[in-house]
C-alpha cells in the first residue's frame, strides 16, 4: 500500500492562479529541487500567510547567522515532529537530515527516536530540550536551560531551539489539522 496521493484535504488553488510572487517561488523550487514542496503548495491556499510562512521559514531555518547549524535545526525539526507523530515533517525533515550528515541512518534513527543515535552531549541535550518543550512545556525551568549552556550553548542558541521547536510544533499541528502528506520524492532521497 502506498502513501495517499492528496497534498491536504482541503481545496487548494490551480497552479495557473499563484500571484506572481507565489508562483515565483515555486518556478524556484522547481528549479532547485526538482518539485515543489507540499507545504508551500498548502499554503499557496492563502496568499498572505504563504508570504509569512516562507519569510520566517527561510530566516529560522536556512539563514546563515545563526549559533545552530542547519542539520541542529533539523535534528531539532525532527525531533519535534517525533513526538509529534507528524508524518509530513518527518519524511521531509528527516531527508534533511540524512542530506545535511550525509547519514542515512542518522535520519531514520532521527525519525524513529534519537535517543538511539550516537549523538554528542550537546545534541543530546538540546534534542532533550526540544522534546520537553514539546511534550510539557510547562515544566521547562532554569535547570534545563543550564543543561544547555553547560554543554556550549548561548543564550542566543537557546532562544534558537526554542524558536524552531515552537514552530515545528505549530507546523505539525497544520499538517495533522489539513492532513498533508509529503512530497514522494523525499521518500528516496539521500539515502
Amino acid at each position: 500500500m502506498s502513501q495517499p496521493d492528496h497534498v491536504t484535504r482541503v481545496a487548494l488553488p490551480k497552479a495557473d492562479a499563484y500571484p506572481d510572487d507565489i508562483a515565483a517561488t515555486m518556478a524556484k523550487c522547481d528549479e532547485k529541487l526538482g518539485m515543489r514542496p507540499n507545504v508551500l503548495v498548502a499554503y499557496a491556499a492563502r496568499p498572505e500567510k504563504f508570504r509569512v510562512f516562507t519569510r520566517f521559514y527561510n530566516q529560522l531555518m536556512l539563514a546563515d547567522d545563526m549559533g545552530l547549524t542547519k542539520l541542529e535545526r533539523e535534528m531539532i525539526a525532527v525531533a519535534v515532529s517525533s513526538a509529534n507523530r507528524c508524518y509530513y515533517c518527518l519524511v521531509a525533515h528527516g531527508q534533511a537530515v540524512r542530506a545535511l550528515s550525509g547519514d542515512p541512518r542518522l535520519g531514520e534513527m532521527m525519525v524513529m527516536n534519537y535517543r538511539a543515535a550516537d549523538l554528542s552531549p550537546r545534541h543530546q541535550a538540546m534534542l532533550d530540550f526540544a522534546w520537553k518543550l514539546t511534550e510539557a512545556p510547562h515544566d521547562i525551568g532554569e535547570t534545563d536551560r543550564a543543561a544547555l549552556r553547560d554543554v556550549g550553548f548561548s543564550d542566543d542558541d537557546i532562544f534558537d531551539i526554542c524558536d524552531v521547536a515552537a514552530f515545528f510544533n505549530y507546523t505539525n499541528r497544520v499538517a495533522h489539522g489539513l492532513d498533508m502528506m509529503p512530497n514522494a520524492e523525499y521518500h528516496a532521497m539521500n539515502r
